[in-house]
């Protein structure tokens, strides 16, 4: 910065404020209207980006779970089985897969799926817990492998 007298000089705020501006007008960059060129809108329009930011990211683990959930849930009832017996026959098998990777298995994956469920199905039957149902014809997934073209 140039100053050409005294007074402009002592009116100066110096360097740190032209740079925290700077910070606040780079990330309003992409705001229409005033929010992009005036401070004391861009830095109010700033915050609240900043705060909806932080929640966000608690928001999306919160709805990969239940993505999640409802995809396993989904493939276990394909299977006829409960989710929560599901659940406790991989645990009393010692089959320790989280959500993200069941999920995975049950998209990806149906005959990994369906095998992990008969384990399960057959824990149950040793073990003697309900919610187990006979697996529907109608429920099958099927496939190329699966249909027979003559």
């Amino acid at each position: 910065m140039v100053f050409l007298n005294l007074p402009l000089m002592v009116r100066a705020r110096g360097p740190d404020e032209f740079w925290r501006k700077r910070r606040i007008f780079k990330l309003a960059a992409h705001y229409r209207s005033r929010t992009r060129n005036v401070y004391t809108f861009a830095i109010r329009s700033v915050h609240r980006a900043l705060a909806y930011a932080t929640k966000g990211r608690k928001l999306k683990k919160l709805d990969m779970a239940q993505l999640w959930t409802t995809r396993v849930e989904a493939g276990c009832q394909q299977y006829g089985v409960s989710l929560d017996a599901f659940k406790e026959g991989l645990a009393r098998s010692d089959i320790l897969l989280n959500k993200k990777i069941l999920s995975e298995l049950a998209i990806w994956e149906p005959r990994s799926f369906e095998a992990l469920v008969n384990i399960s199905r057959e824990r149950a039957a040793v073990e003697g817990y309900p919610d187990i149902k006979r697996r529907s014809a109608f429920n099958q997934v099927y496939g190329l492998n699966n249909l027979k073209l003559d």
